[in-house]
């Protein structure tokens, strides 16, 4: 259907949803009840004609979707579920099985040609952010990602599984890197009379506690870790962004400027968000592109858990970055 039909039959379906719902409205509440005072009537009949709009409104946007693009967002600290643990945590952070549940909806709409994946995000855990970058290498379609403020660590991990990686001129890129950390609390412990009693299965069960002193060999094994969740990093980066691995190794985990990025292969183009669309235009062949952001479908009792964290992360987030969780290696993209 062309657009200026498609505009008359949306039109038309608004306003003969608000027109049944204004009759049902007023026979409900006006005409009927003879004890209902009139205004009473007339506010309730009001609600109903908005709750009617609405509802036209669902409708129209069902049966005549405007929009051809697919937007996702990849904003804060990427975790599996956007906490962290038992205390609160900063608000603002990314479920990683939220973005993922996004992509997968935005790669099932029928409407959705093509993907941008907006990354404002200094990184975060290592498998939710590759949770996210293979759910954008398989969405079926033009991938285009653009880092907005910050677009580093796991976010530049999300990035290689994307066809382009857009950024402004000032974003910040890269930091390809990983990075462990454990609070060694075994003077503290001394001073106040603590001392810990090893009850393990396991040579190096316990090398995250931090009541004791780490050992050599633990040491050891412990960057062992961090070595090859680096080697691999690099390799899919390299891959996905076909640049030598060597190249990747070479920034040593530095962040850039989009117009230096640019320079070293990290980006491909320097624009705004207008300007990824504008590209998107040629990418899907089109006239336009109308690009609707996609939101993970909350609950209630989701949106009440995220208001209440909100609230308390004053209280407790200084308590739980040092507290960490449970004495365990923090290891993160960042």
């Amino acid at each position: 259907m062309d657009n200026p039909l498609r505009g008359l039959a949306q039109i038309g379906i608004v306003l003969l949803g608000a027109a049944i719902a204004a009759v049902i409205g007023y026979g409900l509440f006006v005409e009927i009840p003879e004890s209902t005072a009139e205004l009473l009537g007339i506010v309730l009949a009001l609600l109903v004609v908005g709750v009617g709009v609405k509802l036209a409104g669902n409708a129209v946007e069902s049966l005549f979707p405007g929009y051809n693009v697919a937007e996702v967002a990849v904003e804060g600290p990427i975790t599996r579920d956007g906490g962290g643990g038992p205390l609160p945590t900063q608000p603002g952070s990314t479920p990683a099985d939220d973005i993922v549940e996004q992509i997968e909806r935005a790669d099932a709409d029928d409407n959705v040609e093509a993907l941008m994946v907006r990354l404002n995000t200094p990184g975060g855990e290592v498998v939710p952010s590759d949770d996210i970058r293979l759910a954008a290498e398989e969405f079926d379609g033009p991938t285009l990602a653009y880092a907005q403020d910050t677009c580093a660590s796991g976010g530049y991990w999300i990035a290689s599984g994307c066809d382009e990686l857009w950024a402004r001129d000032m974003s910040i890129v890269g930091s390809i890197g990983v990075i462990g950390s454990r609070v060694n609390a075994s003077e503290l412990a001394d001073k106040i009379g603590i001392s810990y009693e090893r009850l393990a299965a396991g040579e190096y069960k316990d090398a995250g506690i931090p009541l004791k002193e780490l050992e050599e060999d633990e040491r050891e094994y412990l960057q062992s870790l961090i070595d090859d969740l680096y080697g691999n990093f690099v390799e899919r980066v390299a891959a996905g962004r076909e640049l030598e691995e060597k190249t990747i190794r070479d920034t040593e985990a530095r962040i850039y400027l989009g117009e230096d990025a640019i320079e070293l292969g990290l980006v491909d183009q320097l624009g705004t968000g207008e300007d990824v669309q504008d590209a998107l235009v040629e990418r899907i062949e089109s006239d336009a592109v109308d690009v609707r952001e996609f939101e993970p479908e909350r609950g209630l009792q989701a949106k009440l858990r995220g208001g209440a964290a909100s609230i308390a992360y004053s209280f407790g987030a200084g308590i739980a970055s040092v507290l960490g969780n449970d004495g365990e290696i923090d290891i993160r993209f960042r």
